[in-house]
């Protein structure tokens, strides 16, 4: 085969017998797609291209390409394989329909010390032409560097993580796993620690998402740079990284820590658009000795890390074991379990304890407070499983079983007036607010006799939020409550521009009320400001009368506690202006 024919005789075209038919540009296809077609000599290293090689190879010509050998010696002698070992050096045996090959290897068609590299796929058949070796052979070569480039890139991320350069997680962990491995048997010790960026979210929301990932790289380039060799880093997670250090016994862990903190605070992070002040929080474990598999050794740098942001920015903890954390553990495990059967089996309950007016003492409305029916038969207050539902993402189907629950105690009840408690979570739910929507389109007079309670803590994690939640269930008709008023940062001003109807002022404020002259100024001015946004307000933990007393005196409205009435489980009925148990409870 002397060249490639770049015209192909064919049938005359229809309707036109006497005309020949517009035939395919073989060898201009051949070079839009990148390919070369050639055949070997292999006997006499004869080698001949399609007129279009020299194109594909960005040559003026091929005339320095004419034997084998001459094309053997432009292959980037880093490359593993040729084309020369693919046919010659193989084991294969040609039974008469030849021998098929693909190779992959880089070519310097510029000659050895050239920086222009191709990436060459060389796919053809040898023929032995009944002898035993290698005699002729034909094939195509196709220039595919964009595809290695993509597959290079797919391959590096595979392993490293795009925006740093460092370990992506799959590969941070799975060298953790080698390393713990290797220390196991051979009792050595090793760490690993989870680094955070403090305030990161802050950090998004000041300056945007690319100076946040420029600020993130930034750090892990410090923090790189403090390693030994032999340690690795890597992204562990969107604001965290995970860092493997070799060879490290507890107080070097320590040291290593010191270091990655100086490294990060020795100045600003400068991007292209803006200065940014930077600390860590860091959180490790020693293993094996606290961790002998990866997901033990997560879960203890992560906890580590959890208390070291508790006592604020910048620190570092190591875990310790803990009798007393292992035994909350063991309790919080055993509850966890027992809120999830609850949910299921109907053990939780509503019980009802009542708001009563100051000067008449009869109730204005009462609060649903949930319960958890233990296996004994005793009940659980909220306040020993609503924290862990909420670490385990269950506290939106209790907000919902606590709505059904309120919604049908107020149309069992046409006098009642209740009100429900909802998490930060629920706040920030549409489907909650759906639910209490569609309730209260199809029985309007519920939504006059409903409060709904939110904690300080939930409106000052977003106010905008808050806000929105606490206009739409106004829309619906109901009233809100801001419940354990002082228990956290929020300001006065936010009772008036949220549009609260009731404050519930925190009982921490109401129990040592007559022996505390700071909680007697708060609560007075506390007071005094509700009404005058006509706010009512609600004194918690109320336990006897000397406090009543001091809680009229400073105007306040209604008291709740155990002076007042206990909470009780429903199902529930009105007799007169009291609500009481019903008889089939």
């Amino acid at each position: 085969m002397s060249q490639v024919r770049e015209r192909v005789a064919g049938p005359p075209a229809p309707g036109n017998a006497g005309a020949a038919a517009s035939v395919p540009d073989v060898a201009g296809i051949l070079t839009t797609v990148g390919e070369a077609v050639y055949e070997w000599s292999i006997t006499d290293d004869r080698l001949v291209w399609s007129a279009n090689a020299g194109t594909v190879f960005g040559l003026s010509d091929v005339g320095g390409l004419e034997t084998g050998r001459d094309y053997a010696a432009i292959v980037d002698p880093e490359s593993i394989a040729s084309r020369h070992g693919a046919v010659l050096n193989g084991t294969a045996v040609d039974h008469g329909e030849g021998v098929g090959y693909e190779v992959q290897y880089t070519l310097l068609p510029d000659g050895l010390g050239s920086t222009r590299r191709l990436i060459v796929e060389d796919a053809g058949r040898w023929y032995a032409d009944g002898g035993e070796r290698p005699a002729r052979a034909h094939g195509v070569v196709r220039i595919v560097n964009e595809r290695y480039e993509r597959e290079q890139r797919l391959a590096f991320l595979s392993r490293y993580d795009e925006l740093t350069g460092y370990f992506n997680r799959q590969h941070l962990l799975a060298t953790l796993g080698d390393a713990l491995g290797h220390a196991k048997r051979g009792r050595v010790a090793i760490a690993f620690l989870i680094v955070a960026i403090d305030n990161f979210t802050a950090i998004n929301e000041a300056y945007g998402f690319e100076t946040a990932d420029q600020v993130f790289a930034a750090v892990a380039q410090r923090i790189k740079g403090q390693l030994r060799d032999g340690d690795a880093i890597g992204r562990y997670s969107g604001n965290k990284l995970g860092i493997l250090l070799m060879n490290c016994e507890e107080a070097d862990m320590h040291a290593a820590a010191e270091r990655f903190h100086a490294a990060v605070r020795e100045g600003v992070v400068t991007t292209p658009t803006s200065s940014v002040a930077v600390t860590v929080s860091i959180g490790g474990v020693g293993l094996p000795r606290h961790a002998r598999t990866v997901n033990a050794a997560l879960a203890r740098a992560q906890e580590s890390l959890h208390r070291a942001r508790a006592h604020g920015y910048g620190r570092f903890v190591a875990f310790a074991p803990s009798s007393a954390r292992q035994a909350r553990r063991r309790r919080n495990a055993a509850l966890s379990s027992e809120m999830v059967a609850a949910i299921g089996n109907g053990r939780l309950k509503l019980f009802f304890q009542p708001v009563v007016d100051i000067e008449a003492r009869q109730a204005v409305f009462h609060e649903g407070l949930l319960r958890l029916e233990r296996s004994d038969g005793t009940f659980a207050p909220a306040k020993d499983f609503i924290e862990i539902s909420e670490r385990l993402g269950l506290i939106r189907l209790i907000d919902a079983f606590s709505l059904n629950g309120i919604l049908a105690a107020l149309a069992d009840a046409p006098d009642a007036r209740l009100s429900i408690n909802v998490s930060a979570e629920t706040v920030a739910d549409a489907d909650w607010l759906s639910r209490l929507a569609n309730a209260v389109t199809k029985r309007p007079d519920l939504a006059g006799r409903l409060i709904v309670e939110i904690t300080e803590s939930a409106v000052i994690r977003n106010l905008e939020e808050a806000s929105h939640f606490i206009a739409t269930v106004h829309d619906l008709g109901a009233r809100v409550a801001i419940d354990d008023f002082g228990a956290g940062f929020s300001s006065f001003r936010n009772l008036r521009s949220l549009a609260f109807d009731i404050v519930k002022i925190d009982g921490a404020f109401i129990e040592n009320l007559a022996k505390s002259s700071d909680d007697q100024a708060f609560v007075r001015a506390l007071s005094e400001l509700a009404h005058t946004f006509d706010i009512d307000v609600v004194a918690e933990w109320v336990r006897d009368e000397q406090t009543v007393a001091l809680l009229k005196k400073f105007g306040v409205n209604m008291l709740q506690g155990t002076l007042t009435g206990e909470a009780i489980p429903g199902p529930i009925s009105t007799r007169g202006d009291r609500l009481e148990q019903s008889p089939a409870s």
